[in-house]
């Protein structure tokens, strides 16, 4: 296997040294200070919109897109976009009507709205559900990738490449959301210029092979020309991925529970924005909107074109394991191995920042939640900012120690990116029905919130299984169709509830809401109708 050479490690080892020292010296520079948690954990008023949208993008994107996404790109095409795509117009959504809600009644936790709106009962349910699939899915997830990546790229053994990323990562996390913010606006300038060479050499790669030369849109069509099934958004109910991407439920049904919880209900992609005011904050959700809108360029076209080339012949030994099975997610890292010398470099830079920049946003946000909504309410009420940090860094390293050990349990997943989407949707539809039901409705009840945490976990498993358990009787739905599903019985199971307690009529709004906090800045339309423009013309166009 042709793996990294001398000028690929000055490459990679030069962007090493800029981030790792950038964090390095934030952190001592705080620790002679007296740093206070929300500064810590939001990096109240220093982001900047660019910071702020960068730092969105980098704790988004990580190996579970370039590996996962290529992956499913190799097997499905470039429907699995739909995931980015439809991100694009659901940051739109969250700018306009979450964030000011957050921001209004200043929510620095996800788990403190719903004390807030809610009780502590509904919280503490919701905060432990969100450290665990925190912990042991998306952790673990983006560790396991990216240790597979970067071993399979540079030949290191993987379980010091899990050592590696899980170091690095700790380095950057430790000093707190400031340091995170503006190390990923490198981060996520490495990643998407590594992410686009790659991009454009595979498409060479395939101009060449079929004997064209280096010419990167003759290559684009010729994946458009030989992947034809590749290419379309929309899969009918023949389709062999159909239970992936059912459909138009990717536009009009779950894709919108799966999206509007992540980016609307989610502690680690929320808190980029909750430290900031809504004018920066509303400017650098837009931002991260556009750069979604890339993500398809240099995640997805490399699968689909390892897969043109697999059908050709090329990769009809890296694409299998062991056992001779052809495993989707080995797409990526076989096209990294095909870069020249300086550039694979860079690729394998990218890539190593993507799983960092996740590594870190998601590990401050366990920190985040652990210190504030657990450590601080249940175990320490009179602990100083002082200690709120220590423990919060404390929690960093230890959900870190964890998800590493956990991480190599996913040796036998297939599409890794299809595993974190389902499963991380057993928690969805309850974290998205909550949520709206406590800033549309000021009736809900506490009860009807408890059931929807409580329900939402087993609704989803049962639905996953009951056809096996049934010998199928009972349908099987695609997951993102079971996700529906679930969301509209426990709105309504919340609704009827809430209408059967009489005192929820005299029910006083905790949340604080003023109208005039929703309307949008004429900037603000304008970014808007240009990006719902260009998801029009590609669903169109792919369709």
């Amino acid at each position: 296997m042709n793996h990294l050479q001398a000028l690929d490690y000055v490459v990679f080892f030069i962007y090493f040294v800029i981030v790792a020292s950038y964090g390095y010296y934030i952190y001592q520079r705080k620790r002679a200070v007296n740093t206070s948690s929300k500064d810590f954990f939001l990096a109240e008023g220093s982001l900047t919109w660019w910071a702020i949208g960068a730092s969105l993008i980098a704790s988004n994107i990580s190996a579970e897109h370039f590996i996962g996404m290529s992956g499913s790109g190799f097997a499905l095409g470039l429907a699995i976009s739909t995931y980015e795509w439809m991100s694009a117009a659901t940051l739109i959504i969250v700018a306009l009507f979450f964030i000011p809600v957050y921001l209004k009644n200043k929510i620095y936790t996800m788990p403190q709205f719903l004390l807030q709106r809610y009780n502590t009962t509904v919280s503490t349910i919701m905060a432990v559900f969100w450290l665990l699939v925190y912990v042991f899915v998306n952790l673990t997830s983006i560790i396991y990738l990216g240790a597979l990546a970067i071993s399979s790229v540079s030949g290191i053994d993987f379980g010091w490449c899990v050592f590696g990323l899980a170091l690095f990562a700790v380095i950057v996390t430790l000093g707190g959301m400031k340091v995170i913010g503006y190390t990923d606006v490198i981060q996520v300038f490495v990643l998407i210029i590594g992410g686009l060479v790659t991009t454009y050499l595979a498409l060479n790669l395939v101009s060449n092979h079929f004997g064209y030369g280096d010419n990167v849109w003759k290559g684009l069509a010729l994946i458009r020309e030989k992947a034809d099934t590749h290419f379309h958004m929309i899969f009918p109910p023949s389709h062999q991925y159909y239970k992936d991407l059912p459909g138009l439920s990717v536009l009009i049904g779950g894709m919108w529970v799966n999206n509007l919880s992540y980016w609307g209900c989610n502690q680690y992609i929320t808190q980029r924005a909750l430290g900031a005011d809504l004018k920066t904050a509303r400017s650098g959700i837009l931002f991260a909107a556009f750069l979604k809108l890339l993500i398809p360029v240099i995640a997805v076209l490399p699968g689909i074109t390892a897969y043109v080339l697999y059908q050709q012949g090329v990769f009809s030994f890296e694409m299998k394991d062991a056992a001779g099975i052809v495993k989707p997610d080995h797409a990526y890292p076989t096209l990294l191995n095909l870069l020249p010398p300086g550039l694979k470099g860079m690729a394998f830079a990218a890539l190593t920042a993507a799983v960092v920049a996740s590594l870190a946003g998601k590990a401050n946000s366990i920190s985040t939640i652990f210190s504030l909504d657990i450590y601080h309410r249940y175990f320490n009420k009179g602990a100083s900012e002082k200690t709120l940090v220590r423990t919060g860094r404390i929690a960093v390293i230890l959900s870190m120690v964890i998800a590493s050990f956990v991480a190599p349990a996913l040796r036998n997943l297939d599409q890794a990116y299809q595993f974190i989407q389902e499963y991380v949707g057993f928690i969805a539809p309850g974290v998205l029905a909550i949520f709206l039901m406590g800033f549309c409705w000021k009736r809900t009840t506490s009860t009807a919130a408890l059931l929807g945490a409580v329900l939402t976990i087993p609704l989803s498993t049962v639905l996953k299984f009951l056809p096996v358990w049934t010998g199928g009787l009972f349908p099987d739905f695609a997951f993102l169709n079971r996700m529906s599903i679930v969301f509209v019985f426990l709105i309504l199971l919340m609704a009827i509830v809430t209408l059967l307690d009489k005192k929820s009529k005299y029910q006083e709004r905790v949340i604080q809401i003023d109208n005039s906090m929703f309307k949008p800045s004429a900037g603000f339309i304008a970014a808007s109708i240009l990006i719902i423009g260009i998801l029009t013309a590609l669903y169109t166009v792919f369709w």
